[in-house]
């Protein structure tokens, strides 16, 4: 026994010493690649509102291909130009350890700033002890970062659950981190509501954003675990007016009035947090509402055409409102039907209330009856929730949009400002 386990080392330490090249070629390449990184870091804190490089870069690659920065003073993945594909996950935390718990956000911020970056997980997926298990599990090799983000969010429970302070975090519980109430024609799944921790992964390419989720997922084992997730394609809104405006399931162009990510009075009213809204830990930061919201498509699809214009108020080939001839036609409420969705959502209907929206398309299979599983995925990003989503679906109680739609899932979570430099972590502010 004694004799093979001896064995067994000298082999090992053969391999490590043939692998030494190669990990050393690995440690001059993420020298080189984080070297890269620092530059777009100093880049964007220039910028601040879009983190995309606004030129190409020495290899000649387009500011839509280039790596969307990881520090700043916001997170990314909230006025960041919209991405093509989406996978959220929430957590649940399964420790309760404050030490525990902080020592992995610290892990999954260094992660997610290699990972934004098109860099792998700390030692990589190869290279490294051959009887240890890789550090980056390695479905991203040789793809480009793909204008990765990742966006953090802190749900009501890691403040408090079934009255227990679990971290220490009572205090600092936001009061905009509402529950958010019962709306009329909820039908919300336990198994694919709340959740401790939220984690958004948008990227252009649906691998990318996969493999994000699933090694902070791994660095996370023993701390947090996945309560449910969802993968989204097709943005339904765009941050980016300038460019076309995406399409939902129903085929109707959506978020033709979203909030630009580029329009920073709009976002300073109704995006991002404020230390005199009540927590200072918050500024900077946001709050994210997501739903799972399940569209009747076979329904919908026997609908005609003048009857869905009606419903949504607006035409479906160009997108103009109710009465008028170009998509970008200021809306004119008295000529929508008083139960369009576009009416009772416009912010002259609300209050002036507005949020930012980033959802995505879903289809999950079928039902077992012979129906898509499909609808949208809504995501939403606001300085108040009791301000912007909470009286924005209230009005919509009246939508008579509800006969094809029925919310399933639901999660509100508060995300944190962003990490301006190296050294600090995700939720600091919240933890110090």
């Amino acid at each position: 026994m004694t004799g093979g386990a001896v064995e067994g080392t000298d082999r090992t330490r053969d391999r490590a010493a043939e692998r030494a090249p190669e990990r050393a070629a690995l440690s001059r390449r993420r020298m080189l690649g984080f070297s890269g990184a620092s530059l777009l870091v100093g880049a964007a804190a220039g910028a601040g509102l879009d983190r995309a490089a606004a030129q190409e870069d020495g290899g000649g690659r387009s500011a839509a291909a280039a790596p969307i920065a990881f520090h700043g003073a916001n997170q990314a993945g909230i006025a960041t130009p919209v991405q093509d594909r989406l996978h959220f996950a929430a957590f649940d935390v399964v420790t309760d350890d404050r030490e525990r718990l902080v020592r992995m956000l610290k892990e999954w911020t260094a992660a997610a700033a290699a990972m934004t970056q098109g860099q792998q997980v700390g030692d990589g997926a190869i290279g490294g002890v051959a009887v240890a298990p890789p550090d980056d599990t390695g479905e991203a090799l040789g793809l480009p970062p793909s204008r990765l983000t990742l966006t953090i969010g802190f749900g009501p429970t890691l403040f408090e659950k079934d009255g227990k302070d679990r971290f220490g975090l009572k205090g600092k519980r936001p009061a905009a981190l509402v529950d958010l109430p019962h709306f009329p024609g909820d039908k919300l799944d336990p198994a694919r509501s709340g959740g401790d921790i939220a984690v958004q992964a948008c990227a252009d390419d649906p691998q990318v954003a996969v493999h994000a989720i699933r090694n902070l997922a791994r660095i996370g084992f023993g701390v947090v675990a996945v309560r449910w997730s969802q993968l989204g394609f097709g943005k339904t809104s765009s941050t980016t007016p300038d460019a076309q405006t995406p399409r939902n399931l129903f085929g109707f162009k959506d978020g033709t009035e979203n909030i630009a990510g580029t329009d920073a009075g709009l976002l300073g009213r109704h995006v991002w947090a404020s230390a005199q809204d009540g927590a200072a830990w918050m500024a900077g930061g946001s709050y994210l509402v997501a739903r799972r919201i399940r569209m009747h498509i076979e329904t919908w699809d026997r609908t005609s055409l003048q009857e869905q214009e009606d419903l949504i108020g607006r035409d479906k080939g160009e997108g103009a409102p109710a009465g008028l001839t170009k998509e970008r036609d200021k809306v004119v409420l008295t000529k929508l039907k008083p139960d369009a969705h576009v009416r009772l959502a416009h912010p002259d209907s609300n209050g002036g209330a507005r949020i930012l929206r980033r959802g995505y398309s879903f289809t999950d299979g079928s039902d077992g009856l012979g129906r898509l599983d499909a609808g949208l995925f809504f995501i939403a990003f606001q300085r108040d929730p009791r301000k912007g989503f909470i009286p924005i679906q209230q009005s919509l109680a009246g939508d008579a949009l509800n006969e094809y739609i029925q919310h399933v899932g639901s999660g509100i979570y508060a995300c944190p400002p962003g990490v301006p430099k190296p050294g600090g972590h995700w939720g600091d502010t919240l933890f110090t």
